[in-house]
Parts: C-alpha cells; sequence; structure tokens
C-alpha cells in the first residue's frame, strides 16, 4: 500500500506496526532534511504514532507556544510539532493549524485512531471499512486498492456520478466500498467499531456572519495584508520553491506578493501554453514576467503530448475529466525539474466570484421576470441557429447552457453549469442492467444528493454567496484540489495555495456579495486590492481559464485512442454501444459539440481498462 505511492513521497519510506495498527509513509522532504523528521514518528513516551502528510506553514509559532510550555523538540520541521500539538490540545490543535494537511495519529493507550482533514480539502484522505471490522486508510484509491480486503471493484453509483461532472464526488469513490474524509473533519476509531466524524470547522457560518467596512479601499487593504501574510508563510522551506504564472489576477497577485516578501530576484515563475492560438496563454505569462522583472521559464505543449495521456490519467488514479489536467500534468514535471515547491492561485475563483458562472447566476435573476413560454421555447429555437463551434468554449455553447438553466429554479440553474451528461442522456448511454449495480442504484437524484445539501446551509444568504459556497464544498474540493494535488504530487511537486488560507476564505466569505461581483466585475475587491502592485492590463483583462482543446483533439490526435477506448470490452460491459457510436457521430456532424462527454468516457474507458 505504501509503496502505491512513492510519487508522492520519492526520499524516504517508513512502516510501523504497533499492536492492531500498521502505519506506513512516504516521504517529500521539504522542511528538516534530516532523519530526525522521518515518519511515522513516535513521541517520547512511546504512546502515539504519527504520519502526516502536508504542511503547517505556521509551525514555528506552534512550536514557540507548545516550548513556553515544556516540550523539547528534536527536530525542526513541522511534522513533530504536529505530533506535540495533538498531545497537548487533542482535536483542539486543528483550530491553530495554518496549512494543508491529512493527519493520522495512533494511541495505543486508548486503541483508537485519530484521523484529520484540513479545512478546505487540499490534502486527500480516503478510508475504507474492512468486512473483519478494522479500517484501513491513504492518500489515494490506489493504496486502498493494494488491500487484499478492499480490492479494484467499481462503484455503479459513483460512476454515475463521474458521468454526470467528469469527476467523482468526495462522498464516494469508483472503488466499491472507498470513501474520502470531508473536508474540515475529524474522526475517532477503534478496532470493532465504528468511524466517529465530527466537522470542526463551518465556513457557511462565515458567510451568514457578513461585516461591513468603513470603505472600500479598507477592506482592500486589509485583504491585501492578508494574501501577503498567507504567502509569507508559504514562502518557508528548506528546498528550492517557484510560482505558476498564467498571467490572470489570482497567480499575478501571488507572485506580486512573493516579489513584496523576498523580491523579484528570488521569484522564479513557470507557465506552460498549448499551441492553439485560443488556448495559450502563455504569452501573456511571459509578457508580465518581463514587466515583473523575473526569471521565467516556459513550455510550449503540443498534440505529440496527447501521446502519454494514458499516463497522465494513470496519475489521477480515479479518472477527472476536467480539461487542462493534460496542462497542469507537464506543468508541473516541467516546474519539478527546476524546483520543489510552487505557488498557485488555486481558489480565487470560487472565493472572490471569479467565474462566469457567477455573471450568469445574476442573469438567471433578471431574465426570471421574463414570461414562463419564452423561457421554455428559447433552447429550442436557439439549439436550431447558434452554430457548433468546436474551439474553447464561446458564447454559443454558453448561450445554449444559459438558456437551457432558464426553466430551473435557482439552485438547479448553478448546478446545471457542471452538467455533462444530463439524467436522460445518462440513461439512454448507461446500460439497463447497470442502472441498477451491485453498490447500490445508480444516483437520478444528483443535484438532491450533491448540490441541494449544500444550498441548504446557506439558504438564506445572497445568490452569488450561495454559489460561491456550494462551489467551494463541491467544484473545488472535488476537482480542482484533486487535479492539482494529482498531478503535481505525481512528480512529487508540492503546491501551496495561499488563497486557499483559511483566514483569506473566512474574510472573502464575511464580504458583501457586491464587493466580489460588481456589477458584472467579476472578483471586485481582489482587484482594488491588486491596483498598486498588478497592470491595469491584467485586472481588466477578460478570464481565460486552463484548459484544453478537447473537442478538437477528439476529431484529431485522439481520434484513434477514443475509437479503441470507447468501443472496447471495457466500455461495453458498462455502455449501450450504439449510444455512444451517436455521440461520436453528432460530434463529427458538428449537429452537437460532445466533445466533453467523449473526454469524460476516454478517460474513464483508460480507468476501465486498468481495474480488470
Amino acid at each position: 500500500m505504501t509503496r502505491a505511492l512513492s510519487h508522492r513521497g520519492p526520499d524516504a519510506e517508513g512502516l510501523v506496526i504497533d499492536g492492531a495498527a500498521g502505519l506506513g509513509h512516504r516521504r517529500l522532504s521539504v522542511l528538516d532534511l534530516s532523519a530526525a523528521a522521518s515518519q511515522p514518528m513516535r513521541d517520547s513516551e512511546g504512546r502515539f504514532v504519527l504520519v502526516f502528510n502536508g504542511e503547517i506553514y505556521n509551525f514555528q509559532e506552534i512550536r514557540a507556544d507548545l516550548t513556553r510550555m515544556g516540550h523539547v523538540f528534536a527536530s525542526s520541521g513541522d511534522t513533530e510539532v504536529v505530533l506535540a500539538a495533538l498531545r497537548q490540545w487533542g482535536p483542539a490543535a486543528l483550530q491553530r493549524m495554518v496549512g494543508m494537511f491529512a493527519i493520522a495519529l495512533w494511541d495505543n493507550l486508548r486503541q483508537t485512531l485519530f484521523l484529520a482533514r484540513d479545512r478546505l480539502g487540499k490534502k486527500p484522505l480516503f478510508v475504507a471499512a474492512l468486512p473483519g471490522g478494522g479500517l484501513a486508510f491513504a492518500s489515494e484509491p490506489r493504496a486502498l486498492a493494494a488491500h487484499p480486503e478492499v480490492g479494484r471493484r467499481v462503484n455503479a453509483r459513483s460512476l454515475s456520478q463521474y458521468l454526470r461532472l467528469n469527476y467523482v464526488p468526495c462522498n464516494g469513490s469508483l472503488y466499491s466500498g472507498v470513501t474520502s474524509l470531508p473536508p474540515a473533519t475529524f474522526a475517532e476509531f477503534s478496532p470493532g467499531g465504528a468511524l466517529r466524524t465530527t466537522r470542526y470547522w463551518n465556513l457557511a457560518g462565515q458567510f451568514q456572519d457578513k461585516r461591513s467596512f468603513r470603505s472600500e479601499a479598507e477592506a482592500a487593504e486589509e485583504l491585501r495584508a492578508l494574501i501577503d501574510d498567507a504567502v509569507r508563510l508559504r514562502l518557508v522551506s528548506d528546498v528550492p520553491l517557484g510560482a505558476f504564472l498564467s498571467g490572470g489576477v489570482d497567480s499575478s497577485t501571488i507572485v506580486a506578493s512573493m516579489m513584496k516578501g523576498v523580491g523579484r530576484s528570488s521569484v522564479l515563475t513557470f507557465s506552460s501554453g498549448f499551441l492553439e492560438d485560443s488556448y495559450d496563454e502563455s504569452k501573456v505569462a511571459e509578457r508580465l514576467a518581463t514587466e515583473f522583472g523575473l526569471t521565467h521559464r516556459t513550455q510550449s505543449l503540443d498534440t505529440r503530448t496527447l501521446d502519454l495521456l494514458p499516463a497522465v490519467l494513470a496519475a489521477s488514479d480515479e479518472p477527472l475529466a476536467d480539461t487542462s489536467t493534460l496542462a497542469m500534468y507537464f506543468l508541473s514535471n516541467f516546474t519539478r525539474q527546476s524546483v520543489t515547491v510552487a505557488l498557485s492561485g488555486d481558489g480565487g475563483d470560487e472565493c472572490f466570484a471569479g467565474y462566469e458562472t457567477y455573471v450568469a447566476d445574476k442573469l438567471h435573476a433578471l431574465a426570471g421576470r421574463t414570461p414562463a413560454w419564452v423561457r421554455r421555447g428559447l433552447p429550442g429555437v436557439l439549439d436550431r441557429l447558434l452554430p457548433v463551434d468546436h474551439r474553447k468554449v464561446g458564447w454559443p455553447e454558453k448561450l445554449r447552457r444559459f438558456s437551457t438553466a432558464l426553466t430551473r429554479d435557482f439552485g438547479r440553474a448553478h448546478a446545471s453549469w457542471r452538467d455533462i451528461f444530463g439524467q436522460d442522456e445518462l440513461s439512454e448511454v448507461l446500460r439497463r442492467d447497470r442502472r441498477d449495480g451491485d453498490d447500490g442504484d445508480v444516483d437520478e437524484h444528483l443535484y438532491e444528493s450533491y448540490f441541494a445539501p449544500h444550498f441548504a446551509e446557506v439558504a438564506g444568504c445572497h445568490p452569488v454567496d450561495q454559489a460561491s459556497y456550494v462551489d467551494i464544498k463541491t467544484w473545488l474540493v472535488d476537482d480542482i484540489l484533486v487535479k492539482a494535488d494529482r498531478t503535481s504530487m505525481a512528480h512529487s511537486l508540492e503546491v501551496r495555495c495561499p488563497l486557499l488560507d483559511h483566514r483569506v476564505v473566512e474574510f472573502a466569505a464575511r464580504l458583501p456579495a457586491d464587493m466580489k461581483l460588481r456589477g458584472f466585475r467579476k472578483k471586485h475587491l481582489l482587484k482594488v486590492s491588486q491596483e498598486s502592485r498588478v497592470p491595469d492590463w491584467v485586472l481588466q483583462r477578460p478570464k481565460q481559464g486552463f484548459n484544453a482543446p478537447v473537442s478538437q483533439w477528439v476529431l484529431g490526435p485522439l481520434r484513434q485512442l477514443c475509437g479503441d477506448t470507447l468501443h472496447s470490452e471495457h466500455m461495453d460491459a458498462w455502455f449501450e454501444r450504439g449510444a455512444v457510436a451517436r455521440l461520436r457521430e453528432d460530434h463529427e456532424r458538428r449537429v452537437r459539440d460532445n466533445g466533453l462527454k467523449l473526454f469524460g468516457l476516454l478517460t474513464l474507458g483508460l480507468f476501465l481498462r486498468g481495474t480488470t
């Protein structure tokens, strides 16, 4: 199990068997490179054994508090601090930690396992109940699949959810019997008992507790200072460190703060771009790096990189059909050749209303005043009139989606932007005998099971805040952060996200909605906070995104792989071959843009091939 995770920690391996518990660890050395910081780590009395993945950025402050209380430390890193903090304060120690983490602590006196995951879910933690009454846990499902009592049987319910979203929700896994410990949660387990979970951080309460400011300038100044402190903490490293730079607002904000903290000469930045013009942002990043006076390195991806697509998808373990996965994989590989740690701008869109979907949400409310017969008839009219364009998602496809959402209430309309296969389409493509799998029925009520509970937690909030909260609890944790974690750790690169410092996230949650979406200006306050640091052309530039031209690829360089995979025996066991063939035919004839559907099926097909 441990060696299945060797890519996450190439520097050392540690194993401890302690009575009823076995703990394993693979180490990526970032802080205190000596053997004194090796894991699993025992306390001085031999009662506790810890394995820990991640970084506690304020560990020096916590260490100073513990030292004043009499604790003595043999290492200079954060692992021993985590162990001492949990001994001293128990689960309350989690409230003191600023960082990303998955923690497992075995108490051989009480015969109890303690598990914990960071507030936003930056570090993964999967669990599986074992038939004999035990519990297995790991950073990736592949490690659990190596356990003889878990295996690689496919979960039908999670497979249907994946088809709807092109990612697997964290409340399940494509591996039967495997689930994920939710973010901001700790759990306790004793052999033969049940896993008892407790949520220790409630972001919904922050959205409900709005702040007022004397002026916009005051709010911007406080935000800028928070970001600077979040970046400062994430610059602590005993190995080389750099940053991703796309030329967008989020990564530019992080890099500008790094320059303020350590000087431009110490900041090394990286970008990656596709040769297809409408998808390539590398030239923008190069222009910004030049204006900033940075040492910047760029790589360009062409269709030859697609030959490695099976290897890229295998690195994700479970299928993930986010179209930027390929670019992130190669960017991480490229960056790792120079540094071991990279700072990223992930989280800015969800926290500060940066997606076009938030504008669509506002327009949805306005369009709700039009007659119902107009809203019902508009999708059919637009479907006949608008062209099918296989380039980057443009206004025709956005208009199609928006018109379809007009017939739905706000929550369902917002969630529909994540739809890949609608429920009716899913029924057509999935084999009838697979709609009732061994692990429960296909999820025919995805909105109710996945989105609605999060909407309910912020039901009285502004619609922009509701959408932001739901995206943080779903899209961010289950897609964006999974992509960042898997693609970076495939190359043993640690990625740190200052905008997901929980203090920044809480500040954003408590902002009045119009400070995030001012009119139709996205990320309003974040942009205001950076006006003295980031060029105006960056702040005013439309959001591009880090996507890939999959609609073109499935017609060209991926055509053969699609044909071989989508019409294989592994797919025939789950899908109606004729329905899959119609998806390809409609895409090729430009009747529909089925690029995301086909890429999702291709990704799933490669996964299914590996499970048999």
